[in-house]
């Protein structure tokens, strides 16, 4: 009846700007005896729309066709249904799996409008990203000066890092290994022959914790990484091997061991908590000052930040603030911490003062869910309608990717992939971060090989590896996850290690040192082959929307496609040899990695692949 992701009924399909003309098609059979039909448009919580389609032919003997034009008159998210009066009374064709449409269904599907104009920078797209956890990258060797108190340096790279409570029975994440700028730096040659086009690096600013998202001082390089000297070069050093860098912005909240809240009395400006006098007194929300404010998730370390604050506003963003000091010095973009507990005001602000700096500068945020129709705190966000956000992290590709891999059926990874397509605008789709694990989240080995963590505790974790059954396993099943990472809209973002052969659950077994000296070759080489993959096929893979082919059991294919190139990738993620047999003319395929097909069939043996050029 309807088909929200074929042009024959919705076109153009997908995310469309404001002001655009879509016309919407209904097949209808004639036993129905339609005599009117209604396309029933609401905007979220705004205007509805009711739109009368009119008949206009037939679809074949038994079908008729009905349709009419919408055109969106703003940015938004809009909901929309159709109603028929027929000859067995009134009803409602409703959205059910796939985007098509039911009679009696009441779901809605979704049409999200944005602003005219929005452009996402072009550099990203077609690249490859890796994530850096700056301490467990690579240590340059470099003595280290002005090094704060209260940190604990281990001598040997490499050990387990601390997991148990210290002696005040806490975990302070106050362990380090020294990885530094200079260190990465170093290893930009090794990144380069991954095909890397872009670092995303975990906060590098003063603070006090290994992971750094307490920030000290926005403003200065933490010691232990290097100088802003060492940034700068770092910059440019990439800049010359075409990489860019993508910086860690936490600006919900900071340390409360920081200049601004200065609770530890570290520092010898006066700090919120030190007085009402503080410069900084207004940043922060006290319910009784000074022990009680608000903090982020009940952490007392954690100070959140009113942002509304217009002295905040303009430290962050104003011409000589935060956001464009460090683009200044050579950064190409922000990816924005907990995004969502950000406010559309803030966001806008980072982002006119980031293009203002860098007009190809990169906003990205840190959205677990569906970013185009999040509700964070009971307000629904507005990312891509334009003047926020230019992408995402993409966990819900990452949420089908490794769930096709341990048990998810593939029609239902598909429609994860489809529905993302469907939602986000084609400018967001092209510079998705697409990750397979963060410093949030398990190794991606330990998920495609080891027990479920079902919550189980860190001494638990400390003592988990895979054993070399599981390993293999984890291996096969691996190549296959990043196959996709690789082929599907968006851009592939390796958590560093990922292509070692790291495991890990969650922190701080997640973010290990990185084992030079002891990689798995085998993994490394394959991941220079994906990004070998890329650069053949980058023509299919920039810009073009994902075509399902295939999706049955625990099958899976589709294709990618421009005028130019076709690329076709095909997975079994099961234990059984599978067959598919192919469209017509992929028989004469180049095949790129994995199987080759074979008189009009590809056969997949276990976790095998298939990736094929036209």
């Amino acid at each position: 009846m309807f088909d929200s992701r074929d042009p024959i009924y919705k076109s153009p399909v997908g995310a469309t700007p404001a002001g655009q003309n879509i016309h919407f098609k209904i097949t209808l059979p004639r036993t129905l005896g339609c005599t009117a039909a209604t396309l029933h448009m609401q905007e979220d919580a705004g205007e509805s729309f009711d739109w009368e389609l009119f008949w206009c032919g037939m679809n074949g003997e038994d079908q008729e066709w009905w349709e009419c034009d919408f055109t969106p008159p703003r940015s938004g998210l809009y909901f929309y249904t159709f109603s028929l009066q027929t000859n067995q009374g009134s009803q409602t064709i409703g959205r059910s799996l796939g985007g098509k449409g039911e009679l009696t269904g009441t779901n809605l599907w979704q049409l999200t409008v944005y602003e005219p104009g929005f452009e996402t920078p072009r550099w990203l797209s077609g690249g490859i990203l890796y994530q850096i956890f700056p301490d467990r990258f690579y240590c340059s060797g470099n003595k280290k000066e002005n090094i704060p108190s209260g940190r604990k340096m281990h001598s040997v790279w490499g050990e387990e890092p601390q997991w148990l409570p210290d002696e005040t029975g806490e975990i302070t994440n106050r362990d380090f290994f020294g990885g530094d700028l200079k260190g990465i730096c170093e290893k930009l040659p090794y990144l380069q022959s991954l095909g890397v086009t872009c670092l995303y690096l975990n906060p590098i600013f003063e603070a006090h914790s290994n992971h750094r998202y307490d920030t000290a001082d926005y403003s200065r390089i933490d010691p232990l990484l290097g100088t802003e000297e060492d940034f700068a070069q770092l910059c440019s050093e990439a800049q010359r091997l075409g990489i860019h860098i993508l910086l860690d912005g936490v600006f919900n909240h900071t340390g409360s061991d920081s200049v601004y809240f200065n609770r530890e009395g570290r520092y010898s400006t006066v700090g919120a908590y030190q007085s009402k006098d503080s410069p900084y007194y207004d940043w922060f929300e006290f319910q009784s000052w000074p022990e009680k404010y608000d903090c982020w998730w009940g952490f007392l370390t954690l100070p959140c930040i009113n942002e509304c604050r217009d002295s905040y506003r303009e430290y962050l963003c104003g011409v000589n603030g935060i956001v464009r000091k460090w683009l200044r010095l050579g950064a190409s973009g922000w990816r924005l911490d907990v995004a969502d507990e950000l406010s559309d005001s803030l966001l806008e602000h980072i982002t006119y003062a980031a293009k203002a700096e860098k007009p190809d500068a990169l906003i990205l945020g840190e959205v677990w869910e569906d970013a185009s129709n999040k509700i964070a705190y009971e307000q629904r966000r507005r990312y891509f309608q334009g003047n926020q956000l230019d992408s995402v992290m993409n966990y819900p590709f990452r949420n089908a990717i490794l769930g096709f891999y341990t048990g998810m059926q593939a029609k239902d990874a598909m429609e994860i992939l489809l529905s993302i397509q469907e939602n986000y605008p084609p400018q967001v789709l092209r510079c998705l971060m697409n990750h397979l694990g963060t410093h949030d989240t398990e190794r991606a080995l330990t998920i495609l090989g080891g027990e479920t963590l079902n919550g189980r505790d860190r001494e638990w974790q400390s003592q988990q590896y895979l054993s070399t059954n599981q390993r293999e396993i984890a291996l096969k099943r691996l190549r296959g996850a990043s196959l996709m990472q690789y082929t599907l809209p968006g851009v592939p973002c390796i958590y560093y290690g990922d292509e070692a052969g790291m495991e890990g659950y969650r922190d701080p077994f997640n973010r290990r040192c990185f084992p030079w000296g002891k990689e798995d070759a085998s993994l490394t080489q394959w991941y220079r082959s994906l990004a070998k993959l890329r650069q053949t096929a980058h023509t299919a893979l920039e810009d073009s929307p994902l075509v399902p082919v295939w999706a049955t059991g625990r099958c899976l294919c589709y294709i990618r496609n421009s005028e130019a190139q076709q690329l076709m990738a095909a997975l079994n993620s099961g234990s059984a040899e599978e067959q598919i047999p192919l469209p017509t003319g992929w028989e004469k395929a180049t095949c790129l990695v994995g199987e080759a097909p074979s008189s009009g069939v590809l056969t997949l043996p276990p976790f095998g692949f298939s990736a094929l050029l036209l």
